[in-house]
């Protein structure tokens, strides 16, 4: 009948992906935090050794049920599970979940070598599920603005990067300075953000030479030490022509809390992203000619939980394994060489 309304059947609504947190220490609920508040996934189970913090963890969600281990979470029905527990249980846990029918986002680093992050990687392809590893420093808006200056070639061809991580500060766990458990020192802690930084940000060249000197303590380590290192340096030569040198240490005596740069060097120009008054989180990204400097990006910049947030959203539009994260090997084969393994 002209102009009676059509009776119009309601959508029925997406279910939104049911996701499992493992692990819920203070990085662990900060991605918690921040994939819940984009509304796109739902917190289903919580599940860390310590039952003060998943009970703490569960405050972000109420409904969330609180279980003993990753297999009581699976059997949960979860979409998703997001890993933040030590190093050594990355791999283990993050193929136990794939081969579950769940994705995963896990915390750096994905292995403790190169072979625990391929055998991740080659379940996740298998699994057909979306795999994301949390190189969180590619999210702040610094590092993100250098790399399209980069990759539109306004600073010409790249020759050299140089990338810094300094903490006055070493971890607070113990685990971390056992390479049984840790896989590494500060390289592993803080260098695999740099690598991941210089490759990702020159898309990805061929790694042709690595060294590096790795001390402890002001000493220079043996190869194969039986103690962790809490200074490295390394030069990674590119098969561009280009060299990269990263540098990062635990508890050095710099007058701040954190020295972190990424600076980029070419024949029109360069750019660097560098932390703002030792902070860890506020960055300032610029671009150079000469003597004359351009911002790029100043704070402030929440972009913490971002990497998290990337994850949720993909999960929910039904994004399975994507090849991208077969870079994290590339990462991990840097690493193994800085270590000599």
């Amino acid at each position: 009948m002209r102009g009676a309304l059509a009776e119009v059947t309601p959508a029925a609504p997406t279910r939104r992906p049911r996701i499992g947190f493992l692990g819920v220490g203070w990085i662990g609920r900060h991605r918690m935090q921040a994939m819940l508040a984009t509304g796109a996934v739902e917190a289903v189970a919580i599940s860390d050794f310590s039952p003060q913090a998943a009970v703490d963890a569960a405050s972000l969600a109420p409904q969330a049920k609180v279980v003993a281990t990753l297999d009581d979470l699976l059997d949960t029905g979860v979409d998703g599970v997001v890993i933040a527990t030590p190093s050594a249980l990355h791999a283990e846990q993050s193929i136990r979940a794939l081969r579950g029918g769940a994705a995963v986002f896990c915390q750096k680093p994905l292995g403790r070598t190169a072979e625990e992050v391929q055998a991740v990687i080659a379940a996740a392809r298998n699994a057909d599920r979306l795999l994301l590893v949390d190189f969180s420093y590619r999210y702040t808006q610094g590092m993100r603005r250098i790399r399209e200056v980069v990759r539109s070639g306004e600073l010409g061809r790249i020759h050299a990067a140089e990338l810094v991580f300094h903490n006055a500060y070493g971890p607070d766990k113990p685990w971390f300075y056992d390479p049984t458990l840790s896989g590494g020192g500060c390289v592993m802690d803080l260098g695999t953000h740099l690598i991941d930084l210089a490759l990702w940000t020159l898309d990805h060249p061929p790694v042709s030479d690595v060294s590096a000197k790795l001390f402890a303590h002001g000493a220079r380590l043996p190869s194969q030490p039986d103690e962790v290192e809490d200074y490295a340096v390394a030069s990674l030569e590119l098969e561009t022509g280009a060299v990269a040198q990263i540098a990062c240490s635990w508890r050095l005596h710099a007058g701040c809390d954190a020295v972190i740069s990424g600076a980029f060097y070419g024949s029109k120009g360069g750019a660097m992203l560098r932390n703002v008054n030792g902070s860890f989180y506020d960055f300032v990204a610029e671009r150079y000619r000469g003597t004359a400097r351009e911002a790029l990006a100043v704070p402030p910049d929440a972009w913490g939980g971002r990497a998290g947030g990337d994850w949720a959203a993909r999960l929910a539009a039904g994004e399975r394994f994507t090849p991208a994260v077969e870079r994290a090997a590339d990462v991990a084969r840097v690493v193994d060489a800085i270590y000599g393994r």
